[in-house]
C-alpha cells in the first residue's frame, strides 16, 4: 500500500468464484477484506484460493511491486462490515436473494456507506427497492478474473447519489480500474452483448454447423474475441450464465434472450465450466 493512502477495509458478501476474485484485487492493492459467507467450508477453499490467486496476480504483474498486501479476515456473519469503508455483494446471480442479502447489510452499515452490487444483470433500481438508503447503492459489474480485467462496468441507478459514485470511482481507482458508467438497464450493455452471443454460439453447436473449437477460433482469429465465446462461457460458469439470460428475457420481454437447450443441458449435467471441470471444454486436469 502506497504510504499516502489511508488504510480501508471493504466487506466481500459471498466467497464463490467471484467474491474471492474481488477479495484477491483488493488485497493484492493493500486493502484489507473481510469476507462474509454463510459455508465454513466455502470460506476455507476460498482462502486457499484467494492464496493462489494472489500469486497469479503477481506473476502477470496485476499488482503494484511496492504495495503490502492487505489482510483477509473471514466470517459467516455481516456484522463486521459496520466499520467497512464500503461493501460489496458478490453473490449469486439470483435477484430475490440479492435483494434480502442488501436489505440485511443496509440495515447494518452507518449512512455514507456505498454498497456495490456486482450483478451481470439485474437493475440496480429494482435491488435498490429493499435498501434502506437507496443513493448508496451502485452496480460494478467485475469481469473474471476481476483482478487481472483492467475495465470495469459501473451502472448508476436512477436514485444513485453523486456522494456514492464519487466514493465508488475512487475505490476503483484505488484498486487499479479504469471505469466506464452506464445507465440503468437489464443486462447493462457488456452482458446485453456477450451473453446472447454465447448463446447463439450454443445454438450453432447444437445444429451441427461447427463445432466447439471451431466456433472459438472463428471469433478469435476472424473478429478478434480475445478467448472465443465458448471458453468465456466456461469461465462465467454455465449456470450463472443461463440464470443471466433468463433475467434478460425476463426483464426485456425479449423471448430469444432464453438459453439455448444445449446450455440447459450441460447445467442439469452439472457441467458448469471450469469451477466443475468440464463445460464446453474440459479441464479436469487443470482442476488437479
Amino acid at each position: 500500500m502506497a504510504a499516502n493512502l489511508p488504510a480501508i477495509t471493504i466487506t466481500v458478501l459471498g466467497a464463490g468464484v467471484m467474491g474471492r476474485a474481488i477479495t484477491t484485487l483488493a488485497l493484492g492493492r493493500g486493502i484489507d477484506v473481510a469476507l462474509v459467507d454463510v459455508s465454513a467450508d466455502v470460506l476455507a477453499k476460498a482462502r486457499a484460493e484467494i492464496t493462489q490467486q494472489l500469486r497469479h496476480g503477481r506473476f502477470m504483474g496485476a499488482f503494484p511491486d511496492t504495495a503490502t498486501v492487505g489482510t483477509l479476515t473471514t466470517s459467516l456473519t455481516p456484522t463486521s462490515a459496520a466499520g467497512s469503508a464500503a461493501v460489496v455483494e458478490a453473490i449469486t446471480e439470483d435477484a430475490s436473494l440479492k435483494a434480502r442479502v442488501l436489505a440485511e447489510i443496509s440495515g447494518i452499515v452507518p449512512a455514507g456507506t456505498p454498497l456495490i452490487t456486482n450483478t451481470s444483470g439485474i437493475p440496480v433500481e429494482e435491488l435498490a427497492k429493499s435498501v434502506q438508503r437507496p443513493a448508496e447503492l451502485a452496480g460494478v459489474h467485475f469481469m473474471n478474473p476481476a483482478y487481472l480485467i483492467e475495465m470495469v462496468e459501473v451502472v448508476r441507478g436512477p436514485r444513485t447519489g453523486d456522494d456514492a459514485m464519487a466514493a465508488i470511482l475512487s475505490l476503483l481507482g484505488r484498486l487499479g480500474k479504469k471505469t466506464i458508467v452506464v445507465r440503468d438497464a437489464p443486462g447493462f450493455v457488456t452482458s446485453r452483448l456477450l451473453h446472447p452471443m454465447i448463446n447463439e454460439a450454443a445454438r450453432v453447436v447444437a445444429e451441427g454447423t461447427a463445432d466447439v473449437e471451431s466456433v472459438d477460433r472463428l471469433m478469435q482469429g476472424c473478429l478478434g474475441h480475445p478467448t472465443g465465446p465458448l471458453r468465456t462461457a466456461d469461465l462465467i460458469g454455465l449456470d450463472n450464465l443461463a440464470d443471466a439470460l433468463r433475467l434478460l428475457a425476463e426483464r426485456t420481454g425479449n423471448s430469444t434472450f432464453e438459453p439455448c437447450e444445449l446450455l440447459l443441458e450441460k447445467v442439469r449435467r452439472g457441467d458448469l465450466g471450469r469451477k466443475t471441470g468440464r463445460g464446453f471444454y474440459d479441464y479436469e486436469e487443470v482442476l488437479r
